[in-house]
């Protein structure tokens, strides 16, 4: 599944659906899972960018909206996190406020099991992948799965299984580079073969190796990335 950018003509029907994935998910969960997605909610339909995927909000403004003192922000936020709905674009530093992104395609995800709820025209519609244009004419993207050896580590062999089914492209390009040298003690350590890869990987998408590894090995709760050499 990869969902288009919601922005342009059919903008709005895209729109409706995320949001609509999200309530029905919430409604089948449990109160604190409710509170969190009406709370996402809220910021998703008052202060999200949709064309630029930006929500540029400050804690104290968050916490006004949502009713609640600073500390729950800052608690929630870190469970959306930890869930890969949202990650950090650019941390608050001279009194600017952290700028977030939204993984929408990960929203989608983790609400699938609940579409069937709103209807096959839901599931139909959402399970569509699009196509992408080069110079004019419609090419398949595919990239192959990792190949895991029987020497691999179970979890690991699955996060990159987990990291290719989520986004192929991005697999490609990135994460197929890493290889796992440590994991205990609450952290996972990563090895990415160049300097430039390690910090890119890990200013962009730590939050998104952490989502994959809690939910395969609930007892990991930080990444690091390190560079070979």
């Amino acid at each position: 599944m990869q969902i288009a950018k919601p922005v342009g003509r059919n903008a709005s029907a895209l729109k409706y659906d995320i949001l609509s994935a999200l309530a029905v998910h919430a409604l089948a969960g449990d109160k604190h899972r409710q509170r969190l997605i009406l709370r996402l909610s809220a910021l998703i339909t008052t202060r999200y960018n949709w064309q630029r995927n930006e929500l540029s909000m400050g804690r104290d403004e968050i916490a006004r909206l949502w009713s609640v003192d600073e500390r729950t922000v800052k608690r929630e936020m870190a469970r959306l996190r930890t869930l890969g709905w949202v990650t950090v674009k650019r941390p608050g530093v001279r009194g600017r406020v952290s700028v977030y992104e939204l993984d929408l395609k990960q929203m989608l995800l983790d609400t699938r099991d609940s579409w069937a709820v709103i209807g096959p025209d839901f599931e139909a519609r959402l399970d569509e992948t699009p196509q992408t244009e080069t110079a004019g004419n419609v090419v398949p993207l595919h990239v192959p799965p990792p190949r895991a050896e029987a020497s691999d580590d179970p979890v690991w062999a699955q996060v990159q299984a987990a990291l290719h089914g989520r986004d192929p492209e991005l697999w490609s390009s990135w994460f197929q580079h890493l290889s796992e040298v440590e994991r205990g003690n609450g952290r996972a350590v990563l090895m990415a073969p160049s300097r430039f890869m390690a910090d890119y990987i890990a200013a962009k998408w730590s939050g998104r190796l952490l989502a994959v590894y809690s939910r395969l090995d609930p007892s990991i709760r930080s990444i690091r990335i390190e560079a070979a050499g």
